[in-house]
This record gives structure tokens, C-alpha cells and sequence, in this order.
């Protein structure tokens, strides 16, 4: 067995799926807020549903669109542990809300890490792909420049149960984030034996 890489299931919105983690050694579950383009948007009321039923030790994980400093006051109380932010980030975040922060970068982005490598609130990147929550891989050999510091290295975009053991080998991430390959066949949920499979995958 390999050194722990931390595992994220992304993109819950049905409660039966919290069960599905609840049976697995996953570390963060990540739940769409605030951005109604995404067919995985949910609303807080169903997030807190969701916060509600899956186990204390999974950590919940709001994953947001250049969010507002409101959005993100009403994350904080919904009882999420982490925020993970795609594009932009109001300054006025990092003054006037507490929630740690995972800053999101695709690979079109990658040159805008300098700026919050020295951001204590961002205690962690997750590298994505151009389109991301497109399931889609793009080429690992662009992290191998990036300065990691003290920060937590989340690896997403295309990850599945066939190549996320490469996935790990090559970028040695901190932690490996999965949405599109554990859903249904259909698009609608995630599928358990999926998730199950990829679990397995990361950890063996």
C-alpha cells in the first residue's frame, strides 16, 4: 500500500450518495454552489442536507465560480471546512471571511499561482483541466515547475479508475479529486460501484 493520497469525490447532490462516502475511506466530499451552469449546482439548503448526513470526518469542500463575499458568509455558516475557488478571487475574501481556501488553476492559469503562493487563507491548488468538470486530462508534465511550498496539491481533470495510479506516480499530488468518471452512465449521480472502483484505484 501506497503513501495516503487524499481522495475527493466531487459534485454530490443527492443524498444517497453521502452514503456512498460514508462506506469509503474518502477524504473530501465537494458540492457546486452558486454556479447554475453546472448540471451538479445545488442549492444551500440541499448542501446542508448533505453536510448533515455524511460522517464528521469527511471534510466538505463548497466549490464556487468567482464567488462573492456574501456567497462566501453564507458558505461559511452552511458548515462547510473548505472553499474551493475557480477564476477570480475578491481581495475583500480573504479580510472578511474565515473559511480556508483552495485556489483552483487550469491549465490555461497556471502563471497566476505566484500571486497567492504567499496567502496564508490559501492552504491548497487543485490543477484542473482547461474545462473544468469536463472530465478531460491534460498534460501532468506542466505541474513539475510548480513551486508547492507549503501548499496542499490537489490533482483533478480526467482522473479515473484506470489512470489515477499513473496519475499519482507521475505528479505525486497531496490529494486526487474525481466528478465525471464516478457518475452514472446516464450523467444523473454518482454510481457507487464507480466510486467504490476508484477508491480502490488510489489506494492499492
Amino acid at each position: 500500500m501506497n503513501q495516503k493520497t487524499a481522495i475527493k469525490i466531487c459534485g454530490l447532490t443527492q443524498v444517497i450518495e453521502t452514503e456512498y462516502l460514508n462506506r469509503l475511506p474518502v477524504d473530501y466530499a465537494g458540492m457546486v454552489l452558486f454556479f447554475p451552469k453546472s448540471k451538479r449546482n445545488i442549492s444551500l439548503e440541499q448542501a446542508a442536507e448533505l453536510i448533515k448526513n455524511l460522517r464528521p470526518e469527511i471534510k466538505k469542500v463548497a466549490v464556487v465560480v468567482e464567488p462573492t463575499v456574501e456567497e462566501v458568509l453564507l458558505i461559511e455558516q452552511c458548515g462547510f471546512d473548505i472553499l474551493q475557488i475557480h477564476g477570480t478571487v475578491e481581495p475583500e475574501i480573504f479580510t472578511k471571511t474565515s473559511i480556508p481556501i483552495w485556489k483552483a488553476f487550469n491549465v490555461k492559469d497556471l502563471d497566476e499561482i505566484e500571486q497567492f503562493q504567499k496567502n496564508d487563507r490559501v492552504i491548497g491548488y487543485v490543477f484542473d483541466a482547461a474545462k473544468p468538470g469536463s472530465g478531460e486530462v491534460f498534460d501532468w508534465n506542466l505541474l513539475k515547475k510548480i513551486p508547492r511550498g507549503n501548499k496542499m496539491i490537489l490533482l483533478a481533470g480526467g482522473l479515473n479508475a484506470e489512470n489515477v495510479r499513473q496519475a499519482i506516480e507521475q505528479v505525486r499530488p497531496d490529494g486526487v479529486d474525481v466528478s465525471s468518471a464516478v457518475e452514472k452512465d446516464n450523467g444523473q449521480g454518482k454510481d457507487e460501484g464507480k466510486v467504490k472502483k476508484f477508491v480502490t484505484s488510489v489506494m492499492y
